[in-house]
């Protein structure tokens, strides 16, 4: 049986590896924003955030935060490509 310190040492490598381990599949979150809250969805590679600049961009100072906590293991949001 492992000891406690052994879980905590495969915890921390396992921190230190997060971008080689970890891959979100889907998210649903709520972001405290300085004027109000904004929900974040990632589903399937996309991103939705439901507020003003997101809508017009389809990028966001919220998502660009969670991209960064959550590093690799999530794809960058993009702006969607249009069909003629």
């Amino acid at each position: 049986m492992y000891s406690a310190e052994s879980r905590i040492i495969k915890a921390r490598q396992y921190f230190e590896e997060r971008d080689e381990r970890i891959r979100v599949e889907s998210l649903r979150c709520t972001f405290e924003g300085e004027h109000s809250s904004h929900v974040i969805e990632y589903e399937n590679h996309v991103w939705k955030c439901d507020c003003e600049e997101f809508l017009r961009t389809f990028v966001c100072a919220h998502i660009m935060a969670i991209e960064k906590t959550l590093g690799a293991g999530v794809s960058p949001a993009v702006k969607p490509d249009v069909a003629s």
